[in-house]
């Protein structure tokens, strides 16, 4: 199951590198016009902030609060963003490596975070059609997307 789930989670990865790898900073820094939204980057940082605050709450048994490794700054930084999805992703590798597989409390932060991250991808796919940013190949094969929108 750990591995399973820690090969779900790379791929997940996977899609967020190819994703900050092909935005731009103006793009990392904007909304969608007249939605209420956050911007591009603020989403990124939620799901940066899970990866550390999932993992830290299931080590403690319990909710320790938020934290995201970027600053608020940081979300419009293509680069600062890419070396935070590449530490997280090993942090959360290691973390799901060492899950018991009969701690039904961890595995349920491990599956929560998986959610979580796939969420952030169908939300993100409405900036990628509502901003016009050019589809990464990974995404469009993942998702089936529509070229022609």
């Amino acid at each position: 199951m750990n591995d399973l789930l820690r090969r779900r989670l790379d791929r997940a990865n996977t899609l967020y590198l190819d994703f900050v790898d092909t935005v731009t900073s103006e793009q990392l820094g904007s909304h969608l016009a007249d939605l209420p939204s956050d911007t591009v980057g603020h989403q990124l940082w939620c799901v940066l902030g899970a990866r550390e605050s999932f993992p830290r709450a299931a080590r403690a048994g319990d909710w320790q609060g938020f934290s995201s490794p970027v600053t608020h700054e940081q979300t419009t930084d293509a680069a600062a963003l890419r070396a935070a999805f590449v530490q997280t992703a090993s942090d959360v590798d290691e973390w799901v490596a060492g899950v018991a597989t009969d701690d039904e409390d961890s595995l349920r932060y491990v599956i929560a975070l998986l959610e979580h991250e796939t969420q952030h991808h169908g939300q993100l796919i409405r900036y990628l059609y509502g901003l016009g940013i050019e589809r990464p190949d990974s995404w469009q094969q993942q998702y089936a997307l529509d070229t022609d929108f």
